[in-house]
């Protein structure tokens, strides 16, 4: 079996050209004339995946195709997108279908169709359905665009990336989860707020799993302009913003009363798909299958690693505290314990 680090897609090379018409650099700018956009499935209409098409088609870097079983929500939601796209200076197209044959040949396949836990549903439940749904999407996915990259939203987010692994029989440097991006954009949120400094200055990483019981914000090398934050907080503010980084998700389901958060993690999710469209090779905190890094083995677990147009490229051991490599190494068997529980069929 190939590394996670031997996959290698051949990619082009882009120009980097001003649109002279008028002055300003185009979305599209980085597009070689005679290279066809690229093209990006999102599995699931819901108001994440919707989100994740405005945001992307904005862009201009990409034609973004939006499907879900559910006939007319795709396509209602992918025009009214579309209609917007004459005021956001792209050219990108946006289209919504029920029919897999429309995604075919996708650079990138995003995928977050599922269900929520919903009351006197067990974990089991739980599981046993969403595995089921990822299976099938994968199925579909991966006989439409065998060269594609797959983002797995789905949740539990941890477990679902196994399932999409096993599923479509590709390296694993293919199959990368979101866990990570969301939860490190909250922390660095709640950092930003607690400080008074701008959030474009603060450094900060979550890893391990993506709950609230697995996930593990980094106190040990957080850092605001490259103070670190132990120099600018107490022991106990910074525990406290560990602890509302962990129940992010929560806080903000606790306000709406109905419904989750949408925004953040379209956005969080998106600058995954635009570091593998332009090959940006960012190093990011997303969920990779491991083979030894942090100490775990056979398990998908959030740690820094570089994506790119391949998918990942390379993982790195970043320098934790002990009590921080212990929780990332919990969370790396809690991961193994959900997908032991996960129904193979």
């Amino acid at each position: 079996m190939q590394s996670i680090l031997d996959y290698k897609r051949p990619y082009p090379k882009y120009s980097n050209k001003e649109n002279k018409s008028n002055g300003e650099i185009s979305p599209n700018h980085w597009r070689n004339a005679d290279m066809p956009r690229q093209k990006v499935t999102i599995v699931g209409a819901g108001n994440t995946g919707a989100t994740m098409a405005q945001i992307l088609g904005a862009t201009g870097i990409a034609d973004v195709t939006l499907i879900d079983i559910v006939e007319g929500l795709p396509q209602g939601k992918a025009l009214d997108i579309a209609e917007a796209q004459a005021w956001l200076n792209s050219s990108s197209t946006v289209v919504g279908t029920n029919d897999w044959g429309d995604t075919a040949d996708s650079d990138v396949i995003v995928v977050t169709s599922g269900v929520a836990r919903k009351p006197g549903m067990t974990r089991e439940d739980l599981l046993k359905t969403n595995a089921g749904i990822v299976r099938s999407v994968v199925a579909e996915a991966t006989k439409h665009s065998p060269s594609a990259i797959l983002v797995i939203f789905a949740n539990p987010m941890d477990a679902m990336c196994h399932v999409a692994l096993e599923t479509s029989g590709w390296d694993a440097a293919r199959v990368v989860g979101q866990g990570g991006m969301l939860d490190t954009a909250r922390y660095r949120s709640f950092i930003a707020m607690e400080t008074g400094a701008s959030v474009k200055d603060v450094s900060a990483w979550v890893l391990g799993g993506h709950t609230e019981a697995t996930m593990v914000p980094l106190s040990s090398n957080a850092s605001v302009g490259g103070v670190p934050l132990s120099s600018l907080l107490d022991e106990s503010q910074i525990e406290k913003l560990v602890n509302r980084a962990k129940n992010g998700g929560a806080e903000i389901v606790g306000l709406l009363k109905t419904g989750s958060a949408f925004v953040a993690p379209a956005v969080a999710t998106i600058e995954m798909v635009k570091s593998i469209l332009l090959d940006e090779q960012r190093l990011l905190p997303a969920c990779a299958f491991l083979n030894g890094q942090f100490g775990i083995t056979d398990a998908y677990v959030g740690v820094p690693l570089k994506l790119g147009a391949s998918g990942i490229s390379s993982i790195h051991e970043i320098p934790v505290s002990e009590n921080e490599l212990a929780a990332i190494q919990a969370a790396g068997d809690a991961v193994k314990e959900l997908v032991a529980a996960t129904p193979r069929n």
